[in-house]
């Protein structure tokens, strides 16, 4: 397997790692625009084919530079991104409670959406 190429698909909500032509981790996502411009992340998921290959990292490291290329925040919903950003203070901020307040009450309001 080729090392995955990192692709947004903003219309669908997702980050995905596309390695020889097929999808083989992904991040699924939402943006929130109040009450600041957020990138939320909610699920990770990489194939069972290709877990322990660092995938879920390298779509974490993607997510987190897309965000500050956008001037958004990221406000992490997702358990894994969650862990990952603890590990990687130095590439990834943390959001504020009202923001992940804000982020929750969107998801909440959108129940069919993941």
């Amino acid at each position: 397997m080729s090392d995955p190429e990192i692709r947004d698909d903003r219309a669908a909500g997702r980050l995905e790692a596309v390695a020889d032509g097929e999808v083989v981790g992904r991040i699924e996502y939402f943006v929130l625009e109040s009450p600041e411009r957020a990138l939320v992340p909610v699920h990770t998921i990489v194939e069972p084919a290709h877990e322990g290959q660092g995938i879920a990292g390298s779509l974490a490291r993607e997510l987190y530079a897309l965000a500050g290329c956008e001037n958004s925040a990221v406000a992490s919903l997702c358990p894994y991104i969650t862990k990952w950003a603890e590990r990687h203070p130095d590439e990834a901020q943390s959001a504020d409670e009202a923001l992940l307040a804000a982020a929750k009450d969107w998801l909440r309001a959108h129940p069919g959406r993941f």
